[in-house]
């Protein structure tokens, strides 16, 4: 039961150096200042380090459900009695230095509090949501915003993120998948280790290093029918193939934290699931950091038929592996009575309690307890004129073309009439997406101030809402109609709300809201080209007037700058270059779907569909495939080839390909290469994603974009859990989507087998 050899040689390497015993990262004096806490303490203050609640000392975000809140001064009551560690959700530097005195100077041990927030994609200046940024196909951009993001969060008193979301989701019924990187895991590792970068920096010891929290372990994405909270049932090889890498690649990038899914896996709840947690998390991945529950996971446990009561619950969590629990207070109120009944043996409290203290330990906090609870900095480091430069460029580069009849790029200088309708032309009520709550709803760029901001005559603009996201509004439509009529353009700002995407909002249809479809309709049938702009958090099945609008622009949740970042791609400004994290579909019913999927022993081949693996209203293709994105210039692909067709064990082969911008545009290409094992001894899917390389070229430019294959890029997980690459025939592609291609073909050969030696 191993993973890929390099990925648990960078995860080992990673923990050794952030959270080895005695190693450079960890002086002798810390692990001896832990070790003679953990010698003082009793079970209750142990209990305590143990447990994280809700920050009731300064302005937070109320969770939901609102379970177990305290109010400040029954919370300064249980700092002061060390029954705290950790405290989450609170915004403000003077809040937490108020409860951080407590911990310091009242409590009897002196341990300093941790102050952790759900900063997925912003404080207050707010970026794209991580599934658009994961569009960019660029992890240095999700890196650099989220050192933005840390150096905000760090300013306004937080220690940690509950970020990022690694989880692949393949089924755009999830409302989860706005908070992650879609549905590929090549994709998936590189924007989970840049995101661990950006986030915690290179010095944890510095004050503006924001420690990562990598969630939710493990396979959360992968719930029953896209169902939140639903059970997954899984092999144990796409497990480890799918949605264990993600995790490993931000481990190996230095996160020291994890947090256990709400999901269970083949009958059994991630927080009570000791083989996940301990022998996988642990053995074979070789974590060395904490694990947080989530929100009142361990509690569930006993709604969900796994625990007897509450004791057996905390019971079975912390045995499990849960380091944290968070908000339940189960371990504050169980873990005593069952240690000193031998429910529990102290030895593994011992164990989660030296966890978390090296966490501290190694942030500085025992040093400096005040470290990121500076007034001075809060008031200079938040929503600086940088970030919200960043912010800008963050949005341009998460668009998605979808598809363009010529009608874009717009003139910002013409006399044309533009009629902006729709629900989210002028909303900024929608604008940051789901887990934004630190932001200031009138600080973000709607839709139509970024047109008109851009535009060279404002007064050319008319705007419109025409129907509310899911009802009409009275005499709505007319409305969008004249306007429609009266203009040259239309640009229709349609999809779903930000309350539509992220926990709690699984959807059994992914289409435009049924009033919103209406007013496509009805917009088009005036004649007039049509623009639309999809605001959403998740892949859509488009339909109507929607997918047969002149242009589409996938746009998601843009965050702060979301109308400047639109109207600088709609007026070339900026040049698309984004693709697809996920695969849209072209009807609900199709998911989950992704572009990676086995080919079944009946496909669909020659157009022959009869008896065939499809469906009977429509094939197994997607409306628009991952890795698909239009440009406003023309790139084309030829002259592939490779150094070789022969690639020896212990060697590699070079793939190139000649990229050539026919335009007279400078602009960005997201080169992308796949793969196939024609024939293995466990089924493998019709493509892989294995390389991308972005390439900027201006007009009538060309040049050779080059990947590298080893055998170590075939490897797949096979009998037995075993880690494994076959020799055998190897297709593969230089594309600008996974649909699309040159293709050529090549032979592993076995390390004994001569006939790949030259």
């Amino acid at each position: 039961m191993k993973l890929n050899r390099r990925e648990i040689i960078l995860t080992a390497t990673a923990g050794a150096m952030t959270l080895g015993f005695r190693s450079k990262a960890m002086a002798a004096t810390d692990v001896e200042r832990v070790n003679d806490l953990i010698a003082r303490m009793t079970v209750e203050e142990k209990a305590g380090q143990m447990t994280c609640l809700a920050d009731s000392f300064r302005p937070f975000n109320p969770p939901n459900p609102q379970a177990g809140i305290r109010d400040e001064g029954r919370l300064a009551a249980e700092v002061k009695r060390g029954r705290v560690g950790c405290l989450f959700n609170g915004y403000g530097v003077a809040g937490a230095r108020r409860a951080q005195d407590i911990a310091v100077k009242e409590s009897r041990l002196g341990i300093p509090l941790l102050f952790a927030g759900d900063v997925i994609h912003g404080l207050k200046t707010v970026f794209p949501v991580p599934l658009g940024e994961a569009s960019s196909f660029d992890p240095e951009l999700a890196e650099r915003t989220a050192r933005a993001a840390a150096e905000e969060a760090t300013a306004a008193g937080l220690h940690l993120t509950f970020a990022p979301m690694v989880d692949i989701a393949r089924d755009q019924r999830w409302g989860r998948v706005v908070e992650g990187a879609g549905e590929d895991v090549y994709l998936g590792r590189l924007f989970a280790a840049a995101r661990v970068r950006g986030f915690q920096g290179r010095n944890l010891r510095r004050a503006d290093s924001l420690l990562a929290c990598a969630k939710h372990f493990a396979a959360y994405g992968a719930v029953s029918a896209g169902l939140e909270y639903g059970s997954v049932d899984i092999s144990d090889e796409t497990l480890r193939e799918v949605h264990l890498p993600p995790f490993g690649a931000a481990f190996a990038a230095g996160a020291v934290m994890t947090m256990a899914a709400f999901n269970e896996i083949n009958g059994v709840p991630a927080t009570g699931d000791r083989e996940l947690l301990t022998d996988i998390l642990r053995g074979e991945m070789h974590f060395r950091g904490f694990v947080f529950s989530d929100y009142t996971a361990d509690e569930e446990l006993i709604a969900g038929g796994f625990a007897h009561d509450a004791r057996d619950a905390a019971r079975l969590a912390v045995q499990a592996g849960v380091d944290m629990s968070m908000q339940s207070g189960l371990y504050i109120d169980h873990l005593p009575e069952l240690v000193k009944s031998g429910a529990v043996p102290m030895q593994v409290v011992d164990v989660a309690v030296r966890r978390i203290l090296y966490v501290k330990t190694m942030i500085g906090l025992f040093d400096n307890p005040y470290r990121s609870l500076d007034p001075a900095i809060q008031k200079t480091r938040i929503a600086t004129s940088e970030k919200r430069d960043l912010a800008r460029e963050a949005a341009g580069r998460s668009i998605v073309l979808l598809s363009n009849a010529g009608i874009l790029p717009l003139s910002p200088i013409s006399n044309q009439r533009i009629a902006l309708i729709g629900p989210f032309s002028e909303d900024r009520d929608n604008l940051f997406g789901p887990w934004a709550f630190y932001a200031d709803q009138g600080s973000g760029i709607d839709i139509a101030n970024g047109l008109r901001a851009a535009l060279q005559n404002p007064d050319s603009l008319t705007v419109t809402p025409g129907c509310h996201v899911e009802a009409e509004i009275s005499g709505g439509l007319a409305k969008a109609v004249a306007a429609a009529k009266a203009a040259d353009i239309v640009i229709l700002a349609i999809g779903e709300s930000q309350m539509m995407s992220g926990e709690a909002q699984s959807h059994t249809v992914i289409e435009i809201p049924a009033a919103q479809q209406a007013l496509a309709e009805a917009v088009a049938a005036t004649g007039k080209p049509v623009i639309i702009i999809l605001c959403h958090g998740r892949a859509l099945a488009l339909n109507g007037a929607v997918a047969n609008a002149q242009a589409i622009l996938a746009t998601w949740f843009l965050g702060s700058e979301a109308g400047n970042g639109i109207a600088d791609v709609l007026f070339g400004k900026v040049d698309p270059s984004a693709k697809l994290p996920v695969s849209f579909p072209w009807e609900s019913g199709q998911e989950p779907f992704f572009y990676n999927r086995k080919s079944t022993g009946r496909p669909v081949v020659s157009n022959v569909t009869e008896y065939k693996a499809r469906y009977s209203t429509t094939d197994n293709s997607a409306r628009f495939p991952f890795g698909h994105g239009l440009t406003y210039a023309d790139f084309v692909l030829d002259n592939l080839h490779l150094s070789d067709t022969a690639l020896r064990w212990n060697d590699s082969i070079e793939v190139r390909a000649r990229l050539t911008n026919r335009s007279t545009r400078r602009a960005s290409e997201v080169v992308q290469l796949y793969i196939r094992d024609r024939v293995a001894s466990r089924t493998r899917p019709i493509r892989e994603l294995k390389g991308i390389k972005r390439v900027t070229l201006s007009g009538g430019e060309s040049i050779f974009v080059r990947f590298s294959l080893s055998r170590f890029d075939l490897q797949f997980v096979g009998y037995r859990n075993q880690v494994i690459a076959e020799p055998g025939v190897f297709d593969v592609w230089v594309g600008q989507s996974s649909a699309d291609g040159l293709h050529a073909e090549f032979t592993l050969y076995a390390e004994a087998d001569n006939k790949g030696q030259k």
